[in-house]
């Protein structure tokens, strides 16, 4: 009979096994070479991860999602777009009419310092005097207008400008330039007010009737002391009238051809009006000359 040793080193002739536990737990020394042989196989792993994508692409990382508002640049117009101006069309210029077109020679000149030619009376309260100052018409108040004609100038067409200096002129006062008279009560005159405006009227019969209401005029002194040169462009029925030879407005009637010409002076108010006129000029006009400026 066979001795069978176990290996608890009995020999006693039974079988006998020790019993072993179900997990059998590893010596220190196991574990240290098991963690090692993790870390080598985890570091394989993060290198063989890391090799790039047959190929020649890399697997590229994916990024993070944001819930963030996405700020969108605004684009700046530097040179924003302008309407195109029109183009300028060039107007053309008409010349400025004349005015006193066809003016001739001189036929009339006179300083006005002599009674001679002019119904004057030279003493006592009378309404006109010539002096070397020259013509002086003194008008009262309520009185109708002081009338003195040249005693024998009787004109149609012609150019006439005389000189008015005011010494008494207020408001309403008027005084100025008679023209194309048949007599004393009837006539056209270049009326200047003392308020600075001017005005035509056609007198008959002593009764005033209007062709051009009182304007505003630069030119007329208001009040005295004033000085101002009056002209009046007279051809068949037109009549031009101007200011210190500033033109101001026209006129047409054709009551009077033909007549005298003089000066007059008249009180508006409750005070006389006295004007003193000087530097009287005619000058004919030539109807041909005056033809060729107007338009047909």
């Amino acid at each position: 009979m066979v001795d069978v040793i176990n290996r608890s080193g009995h020999a006693d002739g039974t079988q006998r096994h020790a019993a072993a536990p179900i997990l059998q737990q590893p010596r220190p020394s196991q574990m240290n070479r098991r963690n090692l042989v993790l870390v080598i196989a985890l570091a394989v792993l993060l290198v063989a991860g890391c090799r790039p994508v047959p190929g020649g692409m890399s697997q590229p990382a994916s990024e993070p999602t944001s819930t963030a508002p996405v700020a969108i640049p605004t684009d700046f117009l530097w040179f924003p777009p302008t309407e195109t101006p029109a183009v300028a069309v060039a107007l053309t210029r008409e010349p400025t009419p004349e005015r006193k077109p066809g003016i001739g020679g001189l036929m009339v000149a006179d300083d006005m310092t002599s009674a001679a030619h002019w119904n004057a009376v030279v003493s006592g309260e009378a309404p006109v005097t010539v002096s070397e100052r020259g013509l002086t018409v003194s008008a009262g108040p309520g009185q109708p207008p002081v009338v003195s004609l040249h005693r024998s100038a009787m004109l149609d067409d012609m150019y006439m400008e005389i000189t008015a200096r005011t010494n008494l002129c207020r408001e309403k006062d008027a005084y100025g330039l008679v023209f194309r008279a048949p007599n004393e009560i009837a006539y056209y005159r270049f009326v200047v007010i003392c308020d600075g405006t001017a005005a035509v009227e056609r007198i008959s019969l002593g009764t005033p009737r209007v062709l051009q209401p009182p304007t505003a005029s630069s030119d007329a002194p208001v009040g005295a002391p004033g000085e101002v040169r009056l002209g009046v462009w007279a051809l068949g029925s037109e009549f031009r009238f101007f200011l210190n030879d500033r033109y101001q407005f026209t006129v047409s009637d054709s009551n009077y051809k033909a007549g005298g010409l003089g000066v007059f002076a008249q009180a508006g108010g409750d005070t006389p009006a006295l004007v003193t006129f000087s530097g009287l000029s005619i000058h004919r006009l030539a109807p041909a000359d005056v033809a060729a400026t107007r338009t047909p």
